[in-house]
């Protein structure tokens, strides 16, 4: 595939996440209005959201992504129609039966998941927390099969559908919320939204279907493993499930962690979360997922450097200025996006320290998803999965020591321990970015993702940084000055960046001057 075929796959992809990120954001917010932060039912809520995150992020972004989109990929791109046609099926029917045994075990085992998740949480939270888990779980199911949707979708190179699907999920949500406070029913309130996520499941699911139905041309759903393409499938699921699935316990466990901390800890974690994974979203995943099926059909080792060297560039371009605004600007960012009714200044700046935290590790981050998708596109699901324990003992060990021991020694709050929460899991996540930049380096020869440019980034993001704090110092909290205060440092990162001269400025002007 060309190269501008790429980028307009990555733009697709980016789209979508985008309409779905900001209407999380807008559920997040609604939920903070009702909520706020540091309260018993906003730590509930946050760790009963993280299962069905969990499971759609494990099997769409994970398992699938590495195991059945390049096999399925092979075989459009060798004119296999009707054997890209069987496999579809075949994976749709397994992955169902997994599905099935996962959402039996969920209902079943509830009080457990909410013990192993969220070990701190004792009574009300506890209580909350059960009921909430067990109301999800069935439509946990239904988000799993939607990344077989997302499967087929990107095979085809339909990216927007299949990440802009979660917007459906996430106005149920806020539907639900709102309508369930309107009835003044405060008590059950919290239910009322989990109930809406498994509304939100049904909407997701249902959106996909149609297109995906009409692009196989109708698919026989079956249990037949007998075919070469649905064995490798198979073989390939395992190791990509435990390597995706070490990195979302890696998540996991800074909400284990923070358990354990003040009331609102889970809720301030899930919250930076939120927020810090949005420019990992929008360019790392847009561009790993938009890179996977080319990746995948490319041959020689050239061409694939160059390829990774190209998605690398494009990821710091972006991931460069959003680690800066979120260390410089957090503040602005954090009370733009949620504070709002019950959730107060006070916790605005909390949620800041959390988040600024974790910007250690943001470009790591970005940079980790491209070359596990070049991984995977080689055939290596096994590399991944060594570097990703790596990154979870790490995360563990320097976690627990800077959350839970390093506060009371410094003789702060013991809130602060999420900001040394999500520093240990940055400094981690360099850490694998290493190990797998290494690892494939060894596939493939050294490539580079260019000091220069990054040098030439970073000046011009901490330049437009400190320029839009002199209007963040002077003007109030008014959320119409906290927009202005962004604006002026995207706008002047960019002019920054262009009279530097980065590569990626250069190619977005070109492409702007080629569509006049």
């Amino acid at each position: 595939m060309s190269r501008s075929s790429s980028s307009r796959g990555a733009a697709w992809v980016a789209a979508g996440i985008f309409a779905s990120r900001i209407f999380g954001l807008v559920r997040q917010r609604v939920l903070a209005h009702y909520f706020g932060q540091a309260t018993s039912a906003a730590d509930a809520l946050a760790a009963a959201f993280r299962i069905p995150n969990f499971l759609q992020n494990l099997f769409g972004e994970g398992a699938l992504s590495a195991s059945f989109i390049p096999e399925y990929a092979r075989l459009r791109a060798q004119g296999q129609t009707d054997e890209a046609r069987r496999l579809a099926g075949a994976t749709a029917g397994l992955l169902a039966v997994v599905v099935t045994l996962v959402v039996v075990i969920g209902v079943l085992g509830t009080p457990i998941f909410v013990d192993v998740l969220a070990p701190g949480f004792e009574g009300a939270r506890r209580r909350i927390a059960i009921d909430l888990v067990r109301i999800m779980f069935p439509g946990v199911g239904l988000l799993v099969m939607s990344a077989w949707c997302l499967g087929v979708l990107n095979s085809h190179r339909e990216f927007f559908l299949s990440y802009a699907a979660p917007v459906g999920w996430n106005l149920a949500i806020i539907a639900t919320t709102i309508v369930g406070a309107y009835r003044g029913n405060d008590a059950r309130l919290v239910l009322w939204t989990a109930y809406g996520a498994g509304i939100g499941a049904i909407v997701q699911l249902a959106v996909q279907l149609p297109r995906v139905w009409r692009l196989l041309g109708g698919v026989r759903i079956s249990l037949d493993r007998r075919s070469p393409s649905v064995r490798t499938v198979v073989r390939n699921f395992g190791p990509a499930l435990l390597s995706r699935g070490v990195v979302q316990v890696s998540a996991f466990l800074d909400g284990i962690i923070a358990s354990w901390l003040p009331i609102g800890a889970v809720a301030a974690i899930t919250n930076a979360q939120l927020l810090y994974t949005l420019p990992v979203s929008l360019f790392g995943v847009s561009i790993a997922a938009a890179e996977l099926p080319d990746l995948a059909e490319d041959t020689g080792a050239q061409a694939l450097r160059d390829r990774i060297e190209r998605a690398s560039r494009n990821v710091a371009f972006f991931i460069v200025p959003s680690a800066m605004a979120m260390i410089v600007l957090g503040r602005p960012i954090a009370g733009l996006a949620l504070q709002t009714g019950r959730f107060t200044l006070e916790d605005t700046d909390w949620l800041w320290g959390t988040m600024a935290g974790a910007t250690i590790g943001l470009l790591a981050s970005t940079l980790g998803r491209l070359f596990t998708s070049a991984h995977y596109a080689l055939g290596d699901t096994r590399s991944p999965l060594r570097f990703a324990l790596v990154r979870v003992s790490l995360t563990v060990a320097l976690g627990i020591g800077a959350s839970l021991y390093l506060p009371p020694l410094l003789g702060i709050n013991p809130r602060w321990g999420t900001v040394g929460l999500t520093v240990s899991a940055g400094l981690a996540g360099w850490v694998e970015a290493g190990l797998l930049r290494r690892s494939l380096a060894r596939h493939i020869g050294r490539f580079s993702v260019g000091a220069g440019l990054l040098f030439k980034l970073w000046l011009a993001a901490g330049v437009a940084a400190a320029v839009a704090t002199v209007p963040n110092v002077m003007l109030s909290e008014r959320w119409t000055n906290r927009l202005f205060v962004l604006a002026v440092f995207g706008l002047l990162y960019l002019v920054l960046a262009t009279a530097l001269g980065a590569p990626t400025m250069a190619t977005l002007r070109a492409r702007m001057s080629r569509r006049r």
